[in-house]
């Protein structure tokens, strides 16, 4: 996806995924830490949020506690227009 830039994947349907990650400390199990996590994204399916979840919990030490996430889409395809001409006015 890294390939592409914002205004390409805001035209494609991406919007800002924001994830508030809760997780145990490896060390003290008792005590949470949250990360926070944001990037572009596809709702409603989310497939760039479950690839980061599926990565944390295959690659690092802290067990998630909780994720909660808000998601807007910058632009919607009815708002892009293309302008075929110009006023210039003084």
């Amino acid at each position: 996806m890294r390939d592409h830039s914002e205004m390409d994947l805001m035209l494609k349907g991406y919007g800002l995924t924001t994830a508030k990650i809760l997780y145990h400390f490896p060390d003290h199990p008792h005590l949470l830490q949250s990360f926070i996590w944001q990037d572009y994204d596809l709702a409603p399916k989310f497939p760039v949020l479950i690839k980061f979840i599926e990565f944390w919990k295959a690659e690092l030490d802290g067990p998630l506690h909780s994720v909660v996430y808000t998601h807007q889409k910058l632009i919607a395809p009815n708002e892009w227009r293309k302008v075929d001409g110009e006023f210039v006015l003084h």
